[in-house]
């Protein structure tokens, strides 16, 4: 046997081979995993530093009958190869491929969907309890990674699990790094547990967990050995195991930061390929990250806070800048709000960054600790609407809807980089209530966006385009498509295009006109049409018992799986093909 990995389509194939085969196999499925991401692009960093751990898995335990959950769902590509998606792995989070996380539809292999973090242990510690309950002998397994363990959630896993007597084992990847190097006194603790200085009670030992190691999580023998023994030790189990996060590529072993999710690079030399410098507009993000720091030099009551997200969301920029006044707090969204809201309640102007997909993860901290408060915290939503190829668990869509219910709180969305400078702007001028600030993930369209600042009246829309019969109400950056559709309309002399801005409150002199003027009007939105901004329009036109014809256009009441942006906008009407189609229909 030359190459083992051709003959494994399911771990019954891994558990046939000679152990001494096994080091030979974890060669092939990095390489395998390399060279697809390389092209296809993909999460690289997180997968290549598990795929002992991975083999070693699949090799002792009765998987799919044992239930193995990986935590967050990155790590899983070497689980994927291993579980019968080896020769469609090429299709890796594209439209109508497989998806970048597990996913229980997906495969049996699959015991628990984790596309957010710090889940698994709550999810295994039930499914272990299921087990008991039913009288099943299953061995229940949450590999813990990529700071993970350090979420408030993982304590309360941690917490329940070690009063019962579950068959639960925890296995923390530690590697001392998310997608940005880990933070907190739990990565202290952890770094001298891994030096041997630490001198305290162990930590899960007193949560009344059988705790082993620290071990090296590249040595597979010594992974299966420990796996083997603590097969057979009961009650709630906890193995730390030492990595590498993106072991075997040189590169992605030193640039841990670039490689969690590098984009397309030379699978041979591991190097990223050079992008031609071309004169186009930034990163929302990166406008949000150059216009803090630029604001806090001249208001240094400003402070920023990101849970995990220093590099995505820009915040790194002041951080580096300004680190007294930049804070990283590891993934926990619900200490992030609630921090924010202290500082403000004591005078601080707080810009909270947390992607919209997180933030669903701090609801009831939005509401009760910010918003009944009153408390003027500036949260800045990055990847809002549709983020392409991640899917399902991270497309920001939802955010319009879940917010807008909310008494106090004001939702503004800029259609461009200029509105999101000048919205921060305003922002931190002072306000009287919370504002929530979306944009989307990826660039903008202003190439000089580093314009003057200028103050945004709270709750006013503005016409971008007047008509005669046909109104189309857009909100934020999707009024690009919108723009360009009107364009392509042959007859477009009576249509007109109002950016209403804010949903909350909303502009209702501009309401009223719109509606007294024009005939049909069309609302379009990037997020969930059940509850957004749509429903909005509609409950102005119920309670001012207008009978203007309206459609609203947004995200179907489903969950959007992975694509490019583009085809995510096609499959859901809200590209600007499909708007001029619908636009043609109405004018």
């Amino acid at each position: 046997m030359s190459k083992f990995l051709d003959h494994i389509n399911s771990p019954s194939d891994l558990r046939k081979l000679n152990q001494n085969y096994l080091p030979q196999l974890a060669k092939e499925l990095r390489k395998f995993i390399i060279n697809i991401v390389a092209t296809k692009e993909g999460h690289l960093g997180a997968s290549l530093g598990v795929v002992e751990l991975t083999i070693a898995l699949h090799y002792v335990f009765d998987t799919p009958n044992d239930l193995l959950i990986w935590d967050v769902g990155h790590q899983a590509y070497g689980h994927k190869l291993l579980t019968g998606r080896k020769d469609n792995f090429h299709t890796n989070r594209q439209l109508n491929g497989i998806s970048g996380f597990p996913k229980r539809s997906e495969s049996v292999y699959d015991a628990f969907g984790v596309g957010h973090s710090s889940t698994s242990i709550s999810a295994a510690l039930g499914m272990a309890i299921a087990s008991q309950l039913k009288g099943e002998n299953k061995h229940h397994i949450a590999v813990i990674g990529d700071a993970s363990i350090a979420s408030g959630m993982a304590f309360e896993g941690l917490n329940h699990a070690g009063v019962t007597d579950a068959n639960l084992l925890v296995i923390l990847n530690d590697n001392a790094i998310g997608i940005d190097p880990s933070v907190g006194a739990l990565k202290q603790y952890l770094t001298n547990v891994k030096k041997g200085t630490e001198k305290q009670d162990n930590i899960f030992e007193a949560l009344n967990f059988n705790y082993s190691g620290p071990i090296d999580g590249h040595d597979i023998d010594k992974i299966i050995s420990e796996l083997q023994r603590l097969k057979n030790v009961k009650g709630p189990k906890f193995l730390h195991i030492i990595t590498t996060k993106g072991k075997g590529l040189k590169q992605a072993e030193e640039n841990q930061v670039k490689y969690h999710a590098p984009g397309k690079f030379d699978a041979i030399t591991g190097d990223l390929f050079p992008k031609t410098k071309t004169d186009e507009a930034p990163k929302f993000q990166d406008v949000f990250g150059y216009t803090i720091v630029e604001l806090a030099k001249q208001n240094d009551k400003i402070v920023g806070i990101t849970p995990a997200m220093p590099t995505g969301s820009s915040l790194k920029y002041m951080m580096d800048e300004m680190p007294n006044r930049a804070f990283d707090v590891g993934i926990a969204e619900q200490h992030a709000v609630t921090l924010s809201a202290g500082m403000v309640s004591q005078g601080l102007v707080v810009f909270c960054n947390i992607y919209s997909t997180f933030l669903q993860r701090a609801y009831d901290q939005v509401i009760h600790d910010v918003a009944l408060q009153n408390l003027p915290v500036i949260f800045c939503l990055d990847r809002a609407g549709l983020v392409g190829e991640d899917g399902a668990t991270h497309h920001g869509v939802f955010d319009l809807a879940y917010l807008r219910c909310i008494p106090n709180l004001i939702i503004f969305a800029p259609r461009n980089e200029i509105e999101l400078r000048n919205i921060m702007y305003t922002a931190q001028l002072g306000l009287d209530n919370p504002i929530a600030i979306r944009y989307p993930r990826g660039k903008g369209v202003t190439i000089d966006w580093k314009q003057p600042f200028s103050n945004i009246e709270i709750g006013k829309g503005i016409e971008l385009k007047k008509g005669a019969s046909l109104a189309v109400l857009s909100i934020g950056f999707i009024s690009k498509n919108v723009s360009t559709a009107i364009k392509n309309v042959k007859n477009n002399t009576t249509i007109g295009h109002y950016d209403m801005r804010f949903i909350k409150p909303l502009d209702e002199d501009l309401l009223h006109q719109v509606f007294k003027n024009y005939k049909t009007i069309i609302t379009i939105e990037d997020g969930t049409i059940k509850g957004g901004f749509g429903s909005a329009v509609l409950e102005f036109a119920a309670h001012n018992n207008y009978k203007n014809s309206i459609k609203c256009l947004g995200i179907p009441d489903e969950f959007v799986e992975q694509g490019t942006i583009d085809e995510l906008q096609k499959l859901t009407s809200l590209d600007a093909y499909n708007i001029t189609t619908i636009l043609e229909s109405y004018s």
